[in-house]
Order: C-alpha cells, then sequence, then structure tokens
C-alpha cells in the first residue's frame, strides 16, 4: 500500500555538508591535542584509512579502511595494480577526496612503497604507504 502524499516529500529540504573539523593527531608525541580542519584534518584522515585493514576492527563501518592483508605472499606483478586499485577505492568513499593519481612505486625486497596523490577539495596532498608481500 502507498501512503497518501502528505506534502511531505514535496518540502524543501537544505542539504549542509559536515564539517571536516576534528581532532588533531600527534603521530610524532603519540597524543590527541587540540583540532584541525580541511587539507590537514583530509591527510589524517588519509593516514588512517590507509592504515586500517577493512573487516578487522568492529568499530569500523565495513567501507572503512583499506584491504591489503591478503596481498602478503602474492606475486609482485599481482601486487603492484591491486594496490593502486585498492588505495583509490578506500579512499574516495570519503566525500572530500575527489581522485587519487600519480602513483610511485619502490620495491625493496618483499616491501612496496607506494607514494601517490590525492585531489581533495582542500588541494593536493602528497601521502605514501608501504607495504610488505
Amino acid at each position: 500500500m502507498i501512503p497518501a502524499n502528505n506534502g511531505f516529500l514535496s518540502q524543501d529540504f537544505t542539504i549542509e555538508e559536515q564539517t571536516s573539523r576534528t581532532y588533531r593527531m600527534d603521530f610524532d608525541k603519540l597524543n590527541i591535542r587540540g583540532f584541525t580542519d580541511e587539507q590537514a584534518a583530509v591527510a589524517q584522515a588519509i593516514y588512517k584509512i590507509i592504515n586500517t585493514e577493512r573487516y578487522q576492527y568492529i568499530i569500523y563501518s565495513w567501507d572503512y579502511g583499506i584491504e591489503l592483508k591478503d596481498l602478503y605472499g602474492e606475486p609482485i606483478s599481482f601486487v603492484l595494480p591491486e594496490i593502486k586499485r585498492r588505495i583509490e577505492e578506500a579512499l574516495t568513499h570519503d566525500s572530500r577526496i575527489e581522485s587519487v593519481d600519480s602513483f610511485d612505486f619502490n620495491v625493496t625486497g618483499k616491501t612496496v612503497r607506494t607514494t601517490f596523490t590525492a585531489r581533495t577539495i582542500y588541494g593536493d596532498i602528497i601521502a605514501e604507504r608501504a607495504v610488505n608481500f
């Protein structure tokens, strides 16, 4: 049964974007002090997303984090394009990040160090992540 139109759906709504203001994490002193906003907040979010294994922690939704655990032991020819795809997928869930590109891979032994640029609404952010495979 379809409810009668009582005018609810025809009302004007205003959609407001949530602020990016958040607590500032000091990675050197390993504490949280003060607040940060805009580009610094997005850089912090990028760090947290690419360093959180998806599905590992019940506190985060299944859309948060990155899947890297299953790459251990895989051949490098499989690992490199997968890291690129997974970083793009993980970061573009955040509405402040428009795209991710300029990937550069440095393979040393069993470690892949990936550097990339996240194009955000506040400007470009260069980030990196190392993965052992």
